[in-house]
């Protein structure tokens, strides 16, 4: 099989990025399959071919219309039997929903403004292009497949676009069981001691960028409500990061909240921890919980986040509603319970065992067979 893979670049802190090398490099391995990328720019991967298409643009509207235009024209040329992107272009025969619907997210963060914002947000060129994007995307009759990393995407794009049920599959995340694992919890005394946490406190980790969509305000507002030795780190990068400071500092958790800025290794952070938390505004799937589940850790999050399917509520995790501070903070409380915490954590890596990277290849080679069995 030769495939084409299109994704404008390589973002490390990206959750979407950082699945697509995952993805890829699990690909190569299989002899069947010659795997050819299309990108403006990414991190060296082995026997993958890569094509660069960078053309220039000024703003995020030249640069994504651009990109799709020039990103076709180059997959034309290569000769392959499947196109799957992971941007919004009519190129396609699989697209790979990794970001969501973007109507979806533009109606949920329309609901946290005011009605001049959301009036203004409605208008944007730049929404209203990939809404377009989308729209003549999952509408076009080249279209095969689409690759849904959760449900509630897959019910978003039923919901949204007139498209064939057929053509959609879900095919979760993986998480590589090998590296991300509770064994890591060994070191944990030696990455408290680094940065400055009792041994006896109550840790929540926070991981990701962008920390408007993935709840951090909420996650700092119902940690100011625990009276217990309690803790959020917060491993991520967001350029408002420093208001989230201030914030933090007025409400007197200046000890409580560590911004330790966007990591390239994260797995420190899942050894120190007692539980992940992200009480996200709108996430399809976040690797990050996944990876938190494989090391043992109990997940809080919310009812718009893919990955809250896996997780059953009480057991392996919480789900909460995002704008509900209380219903977080009381997650969290019961999770200050030690015990509790640990055999939730268990719960979780059983579930995350089912996920391991090689089960995400194997569906992803079938996929690709059955579509060209069908040609």
């Amino acid at each position: 099989m030769k495939i084409a893979i299109i994704r404008q670049r390589f973002n490390p802190h990206g959750g979407a990025e950082r699945f697509v090398s995952r993805a890829l490099a699990a690909l190569a391995k299989r002899q069947l399959v010659t795997l050819h990328l299309v990108a403006r720019s990414w991190e060296p991967i082995q026997n993958i071919h890569f094509h660069r298409c960078d053309p220039w643009y000024l703003g995020r509207l030249t640069r994504d219309l651009g990109f799709a235009y020039f990103a076709c024209q180059t997959a034309k040329t290569l000769n392959v039997d499947l196109i799957q992107s992971h941007e919004r272009m009519w190129c396609c025969d699989i697209y790979r929903a990794g970001d969501g619907v973007h109507r979806e997210w533009v109606e949920q963060k329309k609901r946290r403004l005011s009605w001049f914002k959301s009036w203004a947000m409605s208008l944007n060129p730049y929404h209203l292009y990939i809404q377009y994007a989308e729209r003549r995307m999952f509408e076009n009759e080249r279209l095969k497949a689409v690759i849904c990393n959760s449900h509630m995407v897959k019910s978003e794009i039923l919901r949204h676009f007139r498209i064939d049920e057929t053509k959609i599959h879900v095919i979760y995340n993986g998480v590589d069981t090998a590296v991300f694992h509770p064994g890591l919890k060994q070191e944990r005394q030696f990455w408290r001691k680094k940065w400055g946490l009792p041994d006896a406190a109550t840790v929540f980790l926070f991981v990701g960028s962008g920390f408007d969509r993935k709840g951090l305000q909420q996650a700092i507002d119902a940690l100011a409500l625990l009276q217990q030795e309690t803790y959020l780190v917060v491993a991520g990068y967001d350029k408002h990061e420093k208001s989230y400071h201030t914030g933090a500092v007025k409400r007197g958790l200046q000890e409580r909240v560590l911004f330790l800025g966007s990591q390239s290794d994260v797995k420190p952070f899942f050894a120190l921890a007692d539980a992940f938390v992200l009480p996200t505004l709108y996430d399809p799937f976040s690797n990050a919980v996944l990876e938190a589940m494989a090391c043992g850790l109990p997940v809080i999050t919310s009812n718009k986040a893919g990955a809250s399917e896996l997780l059953t509520d009480g057991d392996s995790g919480f789900i909460c509603d995002a704008h509900d501070t209380l219903q977080i903070s009381t997650a969290m409380r019961l999770l200050c319970n030690r015990e509790r915490a640990e055999k939730m954590g268990n719960n979780a890596r059983t579930v995350a065992e089912q996920y391991d990277w090689s089960v995400m290849g194997e569906a992803l080679e079938n996929l690709y067979q059955s579509l060209l069995g069908a040609k």
